[in-house]
């Protein structure tokens, strides 16, 4: 199984949930998991040809993020999303497994509103969704899910400290 992990990080602190997510699915037998930064993207020419599409292409999951930003994915990973047209016009990503993640600096940040979008835009390339489907742990601490989401991960970030030190990992 192939496991794409496509994403934008604008100061770092994504990025580093990305990295966690890629250890974790590398670190399982049988699984071929990608790093694809939404910047190694281009907009325009052979979508085929290109290595990071063909990641995406040949994925059989692709795991979505990015930051929340202004309640909503970023203006990078939205406009991802949008050269994606002729994806999703021939159905290239039907069936495949669909799943995300978001980060901000804040506790909420609106994130539920950001993996919304990156929900819907998954269920509009008629791929299957993924929940995060792991109980929140309700102590605030740093164990799994934290913050609660069940619709994908969500991360927390101090916007003071730089992505060696936030998220915690």
């Amino acid at each position: 199984m192939k496991i794409a992990i496509v994403y934008h990080s604008k100061f770092g602190h994504t990025k580093v949930v990305a990295e966690c997510i890629h250890a974790g699915a590398a670190g399982v037998e049988g699984i071929d998991a990608v790093l694809v930064p939404t910047s190694d993207l281009p907009a325009h020419g052979d979508h085929e040809k290109d290595a990071g599409w063909k990641h995406l292409h040949e994925a059989t999951a692709i795991i979505f993020g990015c930051p929340t930003f202004m309640g909503t994915v970023t203006a990078d990973f939205k406009q991802f999303m949008d050269h994606t047209g002729g994806i999703w016009h021939r159905q290239g990503w039907r069936d495949k497994l669909a799943a995300g993640f978001t980060n901000s600096a804040s506790l909420s940040g609106d994130k539920l509103h950001c993996l919304d979008a990156i929900m819907t835009f998954a269920c509009q390339h008629s791929m299957v969704w993924v929940s995060q489907g792991i109980f929140p742990s309700g102590t605030g601490d740093t164990r799994i899910n934290r913050i609660g989401s069940w619709t994908g991960m969500m991360a927390q970030s101090d916007g003071d400290k730089g992505p060696d030190l936030t998220p915690p990992v």
